[in-house]
């Protein structure tokens, strides 16, 4: 990218509230920063209805079998590949049903890959190794809307007929012309001018929270705000686990633990069972009928109140 074209972009704009920044004592600072953040909040309101609309996609693809995909360079690929990383633990999902890719591979998670987000034919590499299909979903992170390594791998994915969604923190950026939907945060110059892991990074970040979260929802993953699709794989998870079997049950400590270890560790199965008054198996064939989706085997039930 050329001086003149980093000089069209909003998020290497010189953020004149902050020039004189390196005057400032500690908690100045820190109160000049969350200033700054109040703008975040907004950007990702104004683009709620293109949030929405890539949650929709994801659910479909996930209803056909397909994946969600995140791609991208830097701040905003090591973003992605977090966002994918914590979908399994939180809502029981295998690893490859939410899937992060970072421009100049795993090591680029903790260092920076000199020219790594540069190639975009290494994007659209790094697509072809996933084997991307029609019934997968692409998004693209590039809060600049111009970095090659995601274009690339873009405009691959729309070849083979994947959804294809762009989250930029710029308008009328490049990226826009290979995405079925744009999500565009503006949240303005940075504190620190062209450093997007601040304002730019936090945006991201709480867009990626909406579509996997929400998606997820959509399937069943949760009843109410319960996180009853959790996987028990540390003791504080599975004393999450006993916790959610006591709400929904009524059961004391003991008797929920055993319940939730003759239901295999699954909380929705655990719940089912005393519900449905039925054994695991059973309860696991009729959340299969379900769809996964616990309210519709046991339907409203009194969330309890724990001492």
């Amino acid at each position: 990218m050329t001086p003149e074209q980093l000089s069209g972009l909003t998020t290497e704009a010189v953020n004149p509230h902050s020039a004189q920044i390196d005057r400032l004592h500690p908690l100045e600072i820190v109160r000049l920063m969350h200033r700054e953040d109040q703008a975040v909040l907004e950007a990702v309101a104004a683009a709620e209805m293109q949030i929405a609309r890539t949650v929709e996609l994801v659910e479909e693809a996930f209803r056909l079998g397909g994946r969600l995909i995140y791609m991208g360079a830097g701040t905003s690929g090591r973003l992605g590949v977090l966002d994918a990383s914590e979908c399994p633990p939180t809502f029981s999902t295998p690893p490859e049903m939410v899937v992060g890719i970072i421009a100049g591979g795993d090591t680029a998670l903790r260092r920076a890959i000199e020219g790594a987000e540069d190639s975009p034919e290494a994007g659209a590499q790094d697509l072809k190794g996933l084997n991307v299909s029609e019934r997968d979903v692409v998004v693209g992170i590039a809060s600049s809307g111009r970095t090659p390594y995601v274009i690339g791998g873009l405009e691959y994915a729309r070849q083979v007929g994947a959804h294809t969604v762009g989250l930029v923190c710029n308008r009328g950026s490049s990226l826009e012309r290979c995405c079925d939907v744009v999500i565009c945060a503006v949240v303005g110059p940075e504190l620190v001018s062209g450093s997007t892991r601040l304002k730019a990074g936090t945006a991201t970040k709480l867009i990626l929270n909406s579509i996997t979260t929400a998606a997820m929802i959509r399937l069943g993953k949760t009843y109410g705000n319960l996180m009853v699709d959790l996987r028990a794989t540390n003791s504080k998870l599975i004393a999450r686990s006993r916790r959610l079997v006591r709400l929904l049950t009524g059961l004391a400590d003991t008797p929920a633990s055993a319940l939730l270890e003759s239901a295999r560790g699954s909380v929705k199965t655990a719940v089912v069972m005393h519900h449905r008054q039925v054994d695991a198996t059973q309860a696991e064939d009729l959340l299969r009928a379900a769809g996964g989706h616990l309210r519709q085997v046991i339907g409203d039930v009194e969330i309890q109140t724990l001492s």
